[in-house]
C-alpha cells in the first residue's frame, strides 16, 4: 500500500519540549561545577537576586536556590537583603579570591552547559535522517529557481539519505545557490541547540547566533532554558577551511573551547563550497571524515590529547567545479552516494531566469532582445549558457545606468554594452601573447 504524499516533510522528532530540570540532581552536571560557575557570575556581574542569577544560569529558581545555599555555606557569598521574599546576594571577600582562582582556570560565565550524554541523545533524536522529503517540499524550496525536474528529483532523493551529496559542474552553473537552497527544504523544522556542552569539566561553546537562527517561541521558556530553539542550522565554508577548523578550537585566553564547524552544523546542512580549493588537500579531508561519513560519529581532541566521541548528524554538500574523480579516490566517492552534475542551461531556461530577474527589478522583459543576447553568447563568443549570466548582465546594465544617471532599460544597446563588459572577447590571432 502506497503512503500518501505529504505537503511538508515528516518531522518525526519535531518539536519535543525540553523538560525543565527542577533540581541540581536533574541537570547531569557536577554540583561543584555549577557552584563555581555561579560564583564567577557573581564576581563579574555584581550583586544579584536569586531570580537574576537563575536568568544568567538559565536554570529554575529551585535549582539556583540549591546552588546559592551551597556557596553561602562555604562563606563565598552572603545575603544583602530580601525583596518580595527573594534573597539578594553579594560575593564575599573569600568568594572574590576563589572566583579569581576559578577565572584563571576558565573564564566561561555563560548559561549552564548540558552534559555530553544529553547533547548526544538530543542530536540523534533530531537527526536529518529522520526527515522524510517529498516532491512538494522540494518544489516549495526551489520555487524561486529555474531547475529542471530531473535535477529536482535527484536532490530530493539525496536529502532523504540524510548523509551527503556531490554537486559538480562548470563555474557559474548555480551549484552554490542550489546547495544553499537545499537548507530551505528544512525551513519549517525546529531543533534544540545547547549554549554549551560540558565534558570532564571542560566547556565547549556550541550555540552561535551568527549561524543558528533562534526561533521566537514563548513556550521555549517553559522548558530547559540551557537549550535554544532554532531552525535547522546551515553552515557554509569555502576556501578558508583548514584541517584545524575541523577540531575543537581552544581559546588560550578564555580557556574554553569553541565547537568546530561540523559540530555547529549538527542536525542541519554543512556546505563545503569550492571543494578542492581549500587550504587543506581533499585527501586530508577524506582521511579526517572517512569514519564520520560512514558511522555518523566524529572524534574531537581536547588540549591534553584526550579524544571525545561526538555525533556527526548533518547533511553534507560538496560543491565543486572540478571533476570529482580527480579530487578524491573511489573510497571517498563511495561514501558520497549521490553525485549530481549541475550543467549549463538551455535557451528556454536562460529566458525564464532572465525574465524573473527583470521582473524582480521591475524592468520590461523583451524576448527578442534576450534572443539576440543568446545568439551573441553561443555563436559570436562561442560560450555556453550559464545560470549566472542573466543576473550578471542585468547588473552590468544597472551599473551603467547609475553611472550615466539615466533610467535603467533593457534594450539592444544596453545589452550589447553589458555583454562587452562582462564577457572576454573571442581570441584573435593578432592579440599580444603574454
Amino acid at each position: 500500500m502506497n503512503e500518501p504524499m505529504a505537503s511538508q516533510p515528516q518531522r518525526a522528532a519535531n518539536v519535543i519540549q525540553m523538560p525543565r530540570p527542577d533540581s541540581v540532581a536533574d541537570l547531569g552536571i557536577r554540583r561543584s561545577f555549577l557552584e563555581e560557575l555561579a560564583l564567577k557570575i557573581l564576581y563579574l556581574t555584581g550583586p544579584l537576586s536569586i531570580v537574576e542569577l537563575s536568568e544568567h544560569l538559565r536554570l529554575s529558581y529551585r535549582a539556583t536556590d540549591e546552588i546559592f545555599r551551597r556557596i553561602r555555606e562555604g562563606q563565598l557569598c552572603e545575603v544583602t537583603g530580601v525583596v518580595k521574599n527573594v534573597p539578594h546576594l553579594n560575593i564575599t571577600t573569600q568568594g572574590r579570591a576563589r572566583a579569581l582562582e576559578l577565572l584563571s582556570l576558565n573564564q566561561y560565565t555563560g548559561p549552564t552547559p548540558v552534559s555530553l550524554s544529553s547533547y548526544v541523545h538530543q542530536v540523534k533524536v533530531q537527526s536529518v535522517r529522520n526527515v522524510a522529503v517529498h516532491p512538494p517540499d522540494i518544489q516549495r524550496a526551489f520555487t524561486h529557481l529555474v531547475v529542471d525536474p530531473k535535477t529536482l528529483a535527484q536532490l530530493g532523493t539525496a536529502l532523504n539519505s540524510g548523509t551527503s551529496i556531490f554537486l559538480y559542474g562548470p563555474t557559474g552553473s548555480g551549484k552554490t545557490t542550489i546547495a544553499e537552497t537545499l537548507t530551505k527544504v528544512f525551513a519549517l523544522d525546529k531543533v534544540w541547540i545547547p549554549y554549551a556542552v560540558e565534558v570532564d569539566g571542560e566547556i565547549i561553546a556550541v550555540y552561535d547566533p551568527v549561524i543558528h537562527k533562534k526561533v521566537d517561541d514563548p513556550e521555549q521558556d517553559i522548558g530547559d532554558r540551557r537549550w535554544v530553539l532554532c531552525e535547522r542550522p546551515a553552515v557554509l565554508v569555502g576556501g578558508e577551511l583548514t584541517i584545524e577548523m575541523l577540531d575543537l578550537q581552544f581559546n588560550t585566553i578564555a580557556k574554553f573551547y569553541e565547537g568546530p564547524v561540523q559540530m555547529k552544523a549538527n542536525n542541519g546542512v554543512l556546505i563545503i563550497d569550492d571543494f578542492g580549493r581549500q587550504r587543506l588537500r581533499p585527501e586530508e579531508l577524506l582521511n579526517r571524515w572517512v569514519v564520520p561519513l560512514d558511522r555518523h560519529i566524529d572524534f574531537l581532541s581536547l588540549a591534553g590529547g584526550k579524544k571525545i566521541e561526538m555525533p556527526f548528524e548533518m547533511f553534507v554538500v560538496f560543491a565543486t567545479n572540478m571533476a570529482p574523480n580527480a579530487l578524491v579516490d573511489a573510497a571517498f566517492l563511495r561514501r558520497i552516494q549521490t553525485k549530481i552534475r549541475i550543467g549549463n542551461i538551455s535557451a528556454a531556461q536562460f529566458h525564464e531566469i532572465f525574465r524573473r530577474v527583470a521582473d524582480s527589478g521591475k524592468l520590461q522583459y523583451d524576448r527578442s532582445v534576450v534572443d539576440e543576447l543568446i545568439h551573441v553568447i553561443q555563436h559570436s563568443l562561442n560560450q555556453p549558457l550559464r545560470a549566472c549570466q542573466p543576473r550578471d548582465i542585468i547588473n552590468q546594465i544597472y551599473w551603467a545606468a547609475r553611472y550615466e544617471g539615466v533610467p535603467m532599460r533593457i534594450d539592444p544597446t544596453s545589452i550589447k554594452r553589458a555583454a562587452e563588459a562582462y564577457f572576454l572577447p573571442a581570441h584573435r590571432e593578432d592579440e599580444v601573447q603574454g
